[in-house]
């Protein structure tokens, strides 16, 4: 019997979570979260600072504004009155510039060597459209950004200060950087640890599915049975979500296992009586054959007395064929020992082919055999009967000329295969799945017209034959195999080469 093969697992692709494993997209979910709240976190610790230091620098540019307002009016023309730069504790880049009548009178940037550096063509230009309302705004001029204000003075000109951008901008880029370089090692480190935990949780899910794994691949559909496998313990505690599916899965197990054990019973006894019965009904069959022999020998009949005990003869005999088939797959079923030796399966086919050519010289008989002979060990008696079953049911089921090709050779894999091949009609197609099931049958599929008033047809089948051929052949560790389609039916053996 076949083991049951897992089915293919599906080809997992980044592109589709769904065929991740289950951790992979648990480490993957805690990730995508850290990082969305990493995202948040940074996002409004951004703000806040720069909220905090637009609030810090307005209140330094006030500050610079107001040292900067010389309470001097400038006279028409001119300019007599104290330069806005030179106002104490301006800081290094401060930039002030008084507009006089929509003309910048003085103005420029206080360098770090405490000068004056002139103001272009275009920080002008952006000077004049500045709203004279003391409502800080964001420029930029040819030195860098600025934090500019203008006031108008009482005297009717326009006072412009401005602070450099350039320190609150590089406060924000470093608290960038440094939220960036913690969240990708706090997310190095959650992956890390994450994956380490999350693999340990998982664990005892794998030991499920390492159990369901063996008993799916135990042969629980025949035979007796020994369901030991179990989930332990540490991970059958129903108090926890894991412990409830282990505990699930053993109280499943052992339901199962209780069935296979009745099952097996019920098997048993089965297999027992019909053994028995095989075997009580040999006396009483043999004595009938006996008795209608002799009689056919020591009394006189009428022709059709004759035709009746005939009758009886030919049934009893049939019926001693099905006892036979009977008691000897119970004795397969119960395992017993195969009388081994070498068997010669170049000449086992030849003889059997020979004995059917005189029972159906009608059908065309062909060998095709290898130049050497193919050896296996085995039961030499029970090998016959499953080459004249074979034989048989082509001959019994298929219609007079039709060309039975019997072939012996070896695979590559080391093992010897014989085919018995024949032209006829075939099998139907939803019979070939059950033609090695017992008493199945379907002869007016494989009968011929010229069979069903010949002999063939009067022999019968029992449709014990090829159940018979698929027992001995399992006992001797090998395989049977069907292909079948109009106009070509196959039987394929395979057995392990004797070494």
């Amino acid at each position: 019997m076949a083991t049951p093969q897992a089915p293919a697992a599906h080809p997992r692709s980044w592109f589709k979570p769904a065929t991740w494993h289950l951790r992979t997209r648990l480490i993957a979910l805690a990730m995508a979260l850290l990082i969305a709240i990493c995202g948040a976190v940074g996002v409004a610790s951004y703000a806040s600072m720069d909220a905090f230091l637009t609030r810090q620098l307005d209140d330094q540019l006030n500050q610079a504004a107001d040292r900067a307002n010389d309470p001097g009016r400038p006279p028409m023309g001119g300019f007599n009155g104290r330069d806005p730069l030179d106002a104490r504790g301006q800081s290094v880049g401060t930039v002030n510039a008084r507009i006089v009548s929509g003309q910048v009178n003085s103005g420029g940037f206080l360098a770090s060597d405490t000068t004056r550096a002139p103001l272009s063509t275009e920080d002008k230009e952006i000077l004049l459209e500045l709203p004279a309302d003391g409502r800080p705004v964001d420029r930029t001029l040819s030195n860098g950004g600025y934090r500019l204000v203008a006031v108008q003075t009482n005297f009717g000109d326009v006072l412009v200060t401005g602070l450099p951008l350039a320190g609150k901008e590089s406060t924000l880029a470093s608290l960038v950087w440094t939220f960036v370089f913690v969240s990708l090692a706090g997310l190095l480190m959650i992956g890390l640890v994450g994956t380490v935990l999350i693999r340990r949780t998982m664990k005892p899910l794998e030991q499920l599915s390492e159990v369901a794994t063996r008993v799916s691949q135990l042969p629980l559909d025949a035979g007796e049975v020994a369901l030991a496998v179990r989930v332990p313990p540490s991970n059958s505690n129903p108090g926890t979500e894991v412990g409830s599916v282990g505990h699930a899965l053993n109280l499943m197990l052992d339901n199962v296992a209780n069935a296979l054990q009745a099952r097996q019973k019920s098997e048993t006894k089965v297999r027992q009586f019909v053994a028995d019965a095989s075997h009580e009904l040999r006396t009483p069959l043999t004595a009938i054959r006996g008795y209608t022999e002799l009689m056919r020998m020591t009394e006189d009949f009428t022709p059709d007395g004759q035709k009746s005990l005939a009758r009886v003869q030919s049934q009893s005999e049939r019926m001693t064929a099905l006892v036979e088939d009977l008691l000897l797959l119970a004795r397969l079923d119960e395992g017993q020992p195969l009388k081994l030796s070498e068997v010669d399966l170049t000449q086992l086919v030849v003889e059997s082919v020979s004995d059917e050519k005189v029972m159906a010289p009608a059908h065309t008989w062909r060998l095709e055999l290898p130049d050497e002979p193919v050896l296996v060990n085995g039961d030499a008696a029970q090998l016959r009967q499953v080459l004249m079953n074979l034989l048989s049911n082509a001959r019994k089921h298929t219609p007079a000329g039709t060309t039975v090709v019997t072939g012996v050779g070896t695979t590559s894999e080391g093992a010897a295969v014989v085919t018995v091949t024949d032209d006829g009609g075939g099998i139907p197609e939803e019979f070939v799945d059950h033609v090695f099931s017992r008493f199945a049958r379907a002869d007016a599929a494989r009968k011929g017209a010229g069979d069903q008033a010949g002999a063939s047809a009067a022999e019968g089948t029992s449709g014990l034959g090829l159940s018979i051929v698929q027992s001995i052949i399992e006992a001797h560790g090998g395989k049977v195999t069907v292909t079948s389609q109009p106009g070509r039916t196959e039987f394929a053996l395979q057995l392990p080469l004797m070494r």
